[in-house]
């Protein structure tokens, strides 16, 4: 079997994969956020945290909810990291410094799990399972809370309550995190993923020295660091590495992993606003972008530029030899497509163009299919957008849903597209500009340029792959990524929070005869046109200077 025949049977094998999850798992998704019941242990819960689950919470409140409770995680995982020599289970490690433990916490804590270390070499036991694993949980359950209250400012009207923060939070880690990564864990871990507290030890003589390693709770983290599209490595070499990803299945199981949760709450959401069809208008979006992307990516890889790849059948360099470019190409895309930053290649080494289509992955918004929960709203938000364009198209007041889309509305979708491309930009013009910060690109011209604009594009957008060739363990890109990920995952929530107030207190408008209908292929159409139109008019010039430069060069 060929290696492209190969590639393109592991995507259709995917692709059942989700189909056949798709409904059950959505359909469940939804029960739990309709449910007015609470289990015992949420009760403990609510208990502990002095939460009343049942009071309905308006937009300020919720996201003030939201703010508190990430403010709380950023300040506890920071001081963990700088404690770390005093903890139990540290394997000897130092405590962090204090630029590279903000990076850390901020990181974590907004669901972009970018590391500017050596997982393996930096973080004991403790920080890795009390720090940074229930920071993928919990950052996870934020990011599907927040859609879920989007969802309800569209399912509801004449009130602006959008349901209760801690409820959401409680009841998507609990119901649908937790159990999902606990059977995800056994799989791992049945295909031969590590599960320990062992310390360091020696393995053996390489290179002419020893080579040591030490265990950890691998397979449980690897788990929810998919399902959360969190990323963060539990090693330097991430899913690459045997002991997080030992074989061909357990990729292509991690690829299903991050993709199966932001896909499934398309259903969700068709569900709760009463309509399973507008569900599928928006899962037809997400995959029309996924499989057009990954399609481009397995031609680029596979593409023959010269007698050294020609020789291999494709460009192997950065790509695990395990997995091969086929599912090196489909597990990049998907990564990059969500807000996961886990990956089995280093992106630095894919083609020119191969790497521009991991940065337009992530430069689109990451909501093809995104990433647990920010992936439907940031989706939901170009929809209203591209029912706006229509409506100027018509001229006639535009709606989605049964609400009118107006100039409050508008104004806060824009807001929302402008903030992360306003970060890329500008902190990778200050890079540039700024004489020390260059000193951290491994390569320079087009190429090193891109190291640097992927690194604010991962971060801005809440992705956390890098595309290494970049030291970014640095004072400046610590704090000035940090920031980065703070601004762009919060900044953008509040519009959205803001946005789902102002719909929920609408009343509904009939349908007439001139009303788009967003079911329809033909919204899908303008949807999909809508955001590559946008993206491209945004990046292209950053684009240009970067991987395109090196794509035509070679």
């Amino acid at each position: 079997m060929g290696p492209v025949l190969a590639g393109v049977l592991q995507l259709l094998a995917l692709i059942t994969a989700l189909a056949l999850a798709h409904v059950p798992l959505g359909t469940y998704m939804a029960r739990v956020y309709s449910c007015d019941r609470h289990w015992r242990v949420e009760k403990w819960i609510y208990k502990g945290i002095g939460a009343d689950p049942d009071t309905q919470m308006r937009w300020p409140a919720y996201l003030r909810g939201v703010l508190a409770f990430s403010a709380v995680g950023v300040l506890f995982l920071y001081l963990l990291q700088r404690l770390q020599g005093h903890l139990p289970g540290s394997l000897g490690f130092r405590a962090i410094d204090p630029d590279q433990a903000f990076n850390t916490a901020a990181s974590f804590v907004t669901n972009t799990n970018w590391q500017s270390y050596y997982g393996e070499q930096t973080m004991g036991h403790v920080v890795q399972t009390a720090g940074l694993a229930v920071q993928n949980f919990v950052s996870a359950a934020v990011g599907i809370a927040v859609a879920v209250a989007l969802v309800r400012g569209f399912a509801r009207s004449r009130t602006g309550e959008l349901g209760n923060f801690w409820s959401d939070l409680v009841r998507g880690t609990v119901r649908i995190l937790l159990p999902l990564a606990l059977v995800a864990a056994i799989v791992l871990v049945a295909c031969g993923a590590v599960q320990n507290f062992s310390g360091i030890h020696e393995v053996g003589q390489f290179m002419g020295g020893s080579q040591q390693w030490n265990g950890g709770a691998v397979a449980s983290q690897e788990a929810i660091k998919e399902l959360g599209t969190n990323g963060g490595g539990y090693f330097n070499a991430n899913s690459a590495h045997p002991f997080e990803n030992p074989t061909p299945f357990t990729n292509i199981f991690e690829i299903f992993l991050l993709l199966v949760i932001p896909l499934a709450l398309t259903r969700t959401f068709g569900l709760m606003v009463g309509s399973v069809r507008q569900g599928y208008a928006i899962l037809a979006t997400m995959a029309t972008i996924w499989v057009g992307f990954t399609a481009l990516m397995m031609w680029t890889e596979f593409a023959h530029h010269g007698p050294a790849l020609e020789l291999a059948g494709g460009a192997y360099e950065g790509k695990e030899v395990r997995f091969g470019v086929g599912s090196s190409s489909i597990f990049a895309v998907a990564t990059t497509l969500t807000s996961t930053g886990a990956v089995d290649s280093f992106h630095s080494s894919f083609t020119g163009l191969g790497g521009g289509i991991t940065m337009l992955g992530m430069m689109l918004g990451e909501i093809a299919p995104g990433g647990t929960g920010s992936g439907l709203y940031g989706m939901l938000i170009m929809a209203v957008i591209a029912v706006f364009i229509a409506g100027l198209m018509v001229g006639r007041t535009p709606e989605y849903l049964g609400k009118k889309i107006g100039t409050r509305e508008i104004k806060f979708a824009a807001c929302y597209l402008l903030i992360t491309p306003a970060l890329v930009l500008v902190l990778t013009a200050a890079a540039m500009a700024l004489p020390t910060p260059g000193d951290s690109m491994t390569n320079s011209g087009a190429h090193g340029f891109s190291e640097i604009l992927y690194a604010y594009t991962s971060a801005s957008n809440n992705n956390g792959s890098a595309f290494a060739g970049l030291n970014a363990d640095t004072q400046w890109f610590n704090s000035s990524l940090g920031v980065a990920m703070l601004l762009g995952r919060f900044l953008p929530m509040v519009f959205v929070l803001a946005m789902a107030g102002s719909l929920a207190e609408q009343r509904p408008v009939p349908a007439t005869a001139g009303t788009l209908r967003t079911e329809k292929p033909l919204f899908t159409g303008l949807l999909v046109g809508a955001i590559l139109i946008i993206t491209g008019l945004t990046y292209f010039p950053a684009l240009a200077l970067g991987p395109l430069a090196e794509g035509l060069a070679s």
